[in-house]
Formats: structure tokens, C-alpha cells, sequence
């Protein structure tokens, strides 16, 4: 059974699911549809044309489906897709899209942001993500799945962070990371792989042993960063390694964190 807190405002239009709860004075907009078992604790604004999947649980003060933080946008048609079971901790804001961008901010399933974090407009982001106090991951950015973004750090617009990668604390990220990368330092520096992820997803030693070698061969081997992925790519046939490999070279005109650098 749904229930709903008699200060909380849900506008006419706006679909709430079976089993939702919303909690006091929380504010859903009419574009707004809420999933089975969604639950809004309390003083939470979901507004806009914003989609937010089954159990999913927004905590306290969190913003979600707002306009864009963006000059540019001029009041055009634009959404925001949440998945399933995902939790947004107290104070959190995610803004809806823009034109520019393709108009719609995207969350895959099963996330975690935590107090006080940033998802700007246009940003994709995948399943599995965890984006910690207060980190701010601006416009157009991609988070692919299983990514975890430490606390205070910030993510330039436009950066695709692969499958897997983990960002340290208090690191500003301006170039694209690989899948599995490492990276910390002030200024955001690729220093090694997220090995206890792949150890914790249970990935073979085979499959470790493999990334591990090819990073050392993307850190000190002959020629240019790109040069030395597709060389990887034709010595190496790990399906890690392989996706490491796509990412690199799939756009070619990018910039990439590269080992030590």
C-alpha cells in the first residue's frame, strides 16, 4: 500500500507506484513517475519530466530532475532516467539534460550517492556505481558500470571513466579514464590498477595477470599511448584487456590519464 504523508504535495499528472512511501513535506512534480516501492524519506523535490525506478530510496534535502546548471539552456524539453534500487543520500542533486546533450541525464540500477554529490546534466551513468560525499561529476560525463568515485573529487565535463575504474579521494579528474584504471593524486594520476575490485568481482588470475601486464606495457612500451594500445590489443586476446583496448582506441581524438602522468 502507498502511502503519503498529508504535507508532502504530489501535483496532478505525476504517477506514484504501489508500495511507494513519501515521507513529510516532499514535493513531486506532474511530469514525475515514480516506480513500485520507491520511498522519499522526507523534504525530498522530485520535479521535471523524471523517471525513478522500483525501491529506490532518496534521502533527506536531495534534488532530482531540476534544470540544468548550464547558461545555455533556455527552458527546452529535457529528462531524467534513474534506474532500480538505487540510493541518493541526503543532499544530493541530479539535473536533467540539456539539447546539447541529448536531452536526457541517464542512472543505471543499483548506485550509491552519497551525501552531498553532484550529477550534472547530460551524464550517463551505469549500474553498480558508487559516488562518494560530495564528489561532483559534471555535464556529458560517461561513468561505465561498477565505478566508484571517492569522496571531494571532481570530473571535468565530457570525461568517460571505464568499467571498474576507481577514483581516491580529494582528485580532480580532467582526462578519460581506462577500464579498471587507478587514479589519485591532486590532478588525478593513472598509478596502477583497481585490483581489490577485480579480486572482490572475482576475476581469474589469469584475466589479472594479464591487465597487469598490459598496463606495464601502456606505462613503458615503444611509442605513442595509442600506438601502444592496438599493439596491445594484437598481442594480448584477454577479454579485459580487449575492452581496455576498445576504450582507448574507439575515439582517437580523446585524451587519456596515461600511467604515471
Amino acid at each position: 500500500m502507498t502511502t503519503i504523508h498529508p504535507s508532502a504535495i504530489i501535483e496532478d499528472g505525476a504517477t506514484v507506484g504501489e508500495g511507494c512511501e513519501i515521507g513529510p513535506f516532499c514535493i513531486v512534480g506532474a511530469e514525475v513517475v515514480l516506480g513500485d516501492r520507491v520511498v522519499l524519506k522526507s523534504h525530498v523535490v522530485i520535479t521535471g519530466d523524471t523517471e525513478i525506478g522500483e525501491d529506490t530510496v532518496v534521502f533527506s534535502f536531495s534534488v532530482l530532475g531540476e534544470i540544468p546548471q548550464d547558461l545555455k539552456f533556455k527552458g527546452e524539453k529535457c529528462r531524467t532516467v534513474i534506474g532500480k534500487r538505487n540510493r541518493f543520500r541526503e543532499h544530493v542533486t541530479v539535473n536533467a539534460g540539456t539539447d546539447g546533450g541529448g536531452g536526457v541525464t541517464r542512472i543505471g540500477d543499483d548506485g550509491l550517492f552519497m551525501a552531498g554529490c553532484h550529477i550534472a546534466h547530460d551524464a550517463r551513468v551505469g549500474d553498480r556505481v558508487i559516488v562518494v560525499n560530495s564528489a561532483a561529476v559534471a555535464g556529458h560525463c560517461v561513468l561505465e558500470d561498477d565505478v566508484i568515485i571517492g569522496g571531494l573529487s571532481g570530473i571535468h565535463q565530457f570525461v568517460r571513466i571505464g568499467r571498474g575504474a576507481i577514483i581516491g579521494a580529494v582528485t580532480m579528474v580532467t582526462n578519460d579514464v581506462i577500464p579498471y584504471g587507478l587514479v589519485q593524486a591532486s590532478r588525478g594520476e593513472l598509478d596502477g590498477l583497481n585490483l581489490v575490485g577485480l579480486k572482490r568481482r572475482g576475476v581469474n588470475r589469469a584475466d589479472i595477470t594479464a591487465l597487469r601486464a598490459a598496463f606495464q606495457m601502456l606505462a613503458q612500451g615503444e611509442g605513442t599511448f595509442s600506438e601502444r594500445a592496438r599493439r596491445l590489443g594484437e598481442e594480448n586476446d584477454s577479454e579485459y584487456v580487449q575492452e581496455i583496448v576498445a576504450f582507448i582506441t574507439g575515439e582517437s581524438d580523446r585524451h587519456f590519464l596515461t600511467p604515471g602522468g
